[in-house]
C-alpha cells in the first residue's frame, strides 16, 4: 500500500496564486495550485531503491501500478496538493523576470517517521502558469540524463537533488533537439526528483525585483526554520548567519563539481539552490580531455558563460545577485559582503583540500596549489583525460628507481591521452613533473597505503560521462529501459574498482567527439 505523510508547509504558510490552473500568466504570490496532466500510459523505467527505502516505500509499492500512476502524474496520494512554484532569475548574466516552474509541479513535502522532510518533484508533468509557450513536458533523453546524474552526483559524494522514479509516458513530445528547424517527435518521460527543498536562488530575486518586501520578508523568514533549523539568533543577525551559510554551502558544492570535474552547463540564478543542492540537470557534462573553458552547452558556445573553470566564479556573481536580492532585510551591507567574503574563504579551503586529497598529501602547503597548477596546465596542453590521470596516479610510487619510473608511468596511463602527438610531444614535462611530485610525497607524512586511500576517495574510477548517458539513452528509446539500471549500479560505486566493468571507466571514443548528445548538448528536453 503505497502510503506517505505529507506536511505541505509551503503552500500553507506562504501566499498562493487565487487562480488554479496551468493558464500563462503573471502571478504576484509564491506559487500556483496545478495538477499534473494525466498521460496515455505511464511505465515505470527505473527508479533509486534507496530513496524509496527513504520515503518508506516498499519494493511492492514500487512494483505497483499504482506507483507508476501517480509519479507518472495519473494519481494523487492523500494528503498531496499540487503547486507550481513562481520565481525569477538571470539567465545568462541578464534579468530574465518571472520564469517559474514551468514544467515541474510539487506534489508535496513527505515527511519521514524520521522527520526527514523530502519534497516531492515531478519535471515534465505538464502545463504550468509559468511554462510560457512550452508544453510542460519533458522528452525521455532528458529525463534519462536527469535521473541518472541525479543519483550519481550523490554517490560521488556531491551535494545534489535525488531521484526516485523515471516513468516513461506512452505519448510523444515534439522538440527540435538541434534549434535548426527540424523539430521531431520524440518518447516521453517524467522524472520525481526529490529534495528536502527547491528553493532557489530566484524564489527571492523575483519579489525583491518586483518591490515585494512583504513578500520577500516571508519568504525568508518561512525558509530559515524550515530548512536551516539549526541556526538562531535575533532578526537580522540570523538572516546574517543565513545568507553566510547559504554562501559557504555553495562553495562547497562548487568545490566537488571542480574536484570530479562536472560541468553544470546552465549556471543561471533560478538554477541555483537554497540548500547548496545541484538542481537543474540539463546540458551538464564532465570534463575529458581536461579543459578550463569547456562547455557542455550548445546556447553558451560562443560565450562560454558557464565553462568548467569559470563556475566558481559564476557562483560567487549569483550570490551577488542573491546579496542584492536580499539587501532590503538588512540595515546596511556588511552582512552581506561579510557571506560573500565566507564564499571566498569556504572556496578557497575547498579548493586546497581538493589539491591535497587529489594528490594524496596530509596537507596543501603553498607551493602545492602550483604543483596541481602545473599538472593542469599539461593535463590541457596535451588533451589527457582528468579522470584518467588523477586515478592513474594513485598507483605511482615515488620510491622507485627515479631514472626509470617517470617514464615507465607515462607509458602507465598512456590511455588518459586522446592524441598521440600531443602524448609524445608531452612526454618529457610529463616525466619532469612527476619528478617533482615524487619529491614532494618523498616529504609527506602518509604511508603509501594512506595516501592511495586518500587518493581512492577524491579521484573517482567512473563518472556519468555523456558518451555513457547517450548510450543508455539510445537502449532505453529502442525498448530497453534496463540500460539505465545498469549504468546506475556502476555509479553507485564510484571510486571502487569494479572487475568487468572496465568499459564505463574507459576514456571517451572517437566516435563521440562529436555525436550528438555525447560531447555538447543543447536545453531542448
Amino acid at each position: 500500500m503505497l502510503d506517505l505523510d505529507f506536511d505541505n508547509a509551503f503552500i500553507r504558510e506562504l501566499p498562493g496564486d487565487p487562480r488554479a490552473g496551468p493558464g500563462v500568466r503573471e502571478v504576484a504570490q509564491a506559487w500556483s495550485a496545478v495538477e499534473p496532466t494525466p498521460v496515455a500510459a505511464p511505465r515505470l523505467l527505473a527508479h533509486s531503491g534507496e530513496i524509496a527505502k527513504a520515503l518508506g516505500i516498499t519494493p511492492d509499492d514500487v512494483a505497483s501500478a499504482r506507483f507508476a500512476r501517480v509519479f507518472g502524474g495519473n494519481e494523487l496520494l492523500p494528503g498531496m496538493q499540487p503547486y507550481a512554484a513562481n520565481y525569477g532569475g538571470h539567465q545568462f548574466g541578464h534579468w530574465a523576470g518571472q520564469l517559474g516552474d514551468g514544467r515541474a509541479i510539487t506534489l508535496g513535502e513527505a515527511v519521514t517517521p524520521t522527520g526527514e522532510r523530502w519534497e516531492l518533484q515531478l519535471k515534465g508533468a505538464g502545463p504550468t502558469p509559468y511554462s510560457r509557450t512550452a508544453d510542460g513536458r519533458a522528452v525521455l533523453r532528458s529525463s534519462v540524463r536527469e535521473f541518472l546524474c541525479s543519483e550519481a552526483m550523490h554517490h560521488l559524494g556531491v551535494p545534489t537533488t535525488r531521484a526516485l522514479s523515471l516513468v516513461g509516458t506512452g505519448e510523444a513530445v515534439v522538440r527540435d533537439m538541434f534549434y535548426d528547424g527540424h523539430p521531431a517527435p520524440e518518447p516521453g518521460a517524467i522524472v520525481c526528483r526529490v529534495a528536502p527543498s527547491f528553493l532557489r536562488f530566484g524564489n527571492f530575486e523575483l519579489p525583491s525585483a518586483r518591490g515585494d518586501l512583504a513578500l520577500l520578508r516571508r519568504l525568508a523568514d518561512f525558509c530559515i526554520p524550515r530548512d536551516f533549523p539549526h541556526l538562531h539568533g535575533d532578526r537580522e543577525a540570523l538572516r546574517a548567519a543565513w545568507f553566510g551559510e547559504v554562501c559557504e554551502r555553495t562553495a562547497v558544492m562548487v568545490g566537488h563539481w571542480m574536484r570530479v570535474g562536472f560541468v553544470h552547463g546552465v549556471m543561471n540564478t533560478d538554477n541555483m539552490s537554497i540548500l547548496g543542492l545541484t538542481i537543474d540537470y540539463g546540458p551538464y557534462g564532465w570534463i575529458d580531455n581536461y579543459d578550463p573553458d569547456w562547455t557542455p552547452n550548445t546556447t553558451d558556445r560562443q560565450h562560454r558563460r558557464y565553462r568548467f573553470g569559470q563556475q566558481p566564479a559564476v557562483a560567487y556573481w549569483n550570490l551577488g545577485r542573491l546579496a542584492a536580492a536580499l539587501s532590503p532585510l538588512f540595515d546596511g551591507v556588511e552582512p552581506l559582503q561579510a557571506g560573500l567574503q565566507r564564499y571566498i574563504d569556504a572556496y578557497t579551503a575547498a579548493d586546497r583540500d581538493n589539491t591535497a586529497r587529489k594528490l594524496g598529501l596530509a596537507e596543501c602547503r603553498e607551493d602545492d596549489t602550483d604543483l596541481m597548477q602545473a599538472l593542469q596546465d599539461l593535463m590541457r596542453l596535451a588533451e589527457a583525460d582528468m579522470t584518467l590521470v588523477f586515478r592513474a596516479l594513485l598507483d605511482f610510487a615515488p620510491d622507485a628507481d627515479p631514472g626509470g619510473q617517470p617514464a615507465a608511468f607515462t607509458d602507465a596511463f598512456g590511455s588518459a591521452f586522446y592524441d598521440p602527438d600531443k602524448r609524445a610531444a608531452s612526454a618529457a614535462a610529463f616525466e619532469e613533473w612527476l619528478a617533482r611530485y615524487a619529491g614532494r610525497l618523498r616529504e609527506d607524512p602518509l604511508s603509501a597505503a594512506e595516501r592511495r586511500e586518500r587518493m581512492r576517495l577524491a579521484n573517482p574510477r567512473y563518472v556519468l560521462r555523456n558518451y555513457l548517458a547517450q548510450q543508455a539513452i539510445d537502449r532505453a528509446t529502442a525498448g530497453e529501459p534496463e540500460a539505465v539500471m545498469e549504468l546506475l549500479d556502476v555509479m553507485r560505486r564510484p571510486y571502487d574498482d569494479q572487475p568487468g566493468r572496465e568499459a564505463y571507466a574507459a576514456r571517451r571514443p572517437d566516435w563521440a567527439r562529436t555525436k550528438a548528445g555525447c560531447s555538447m548538448l543543447s536545453c531542448s528536453s
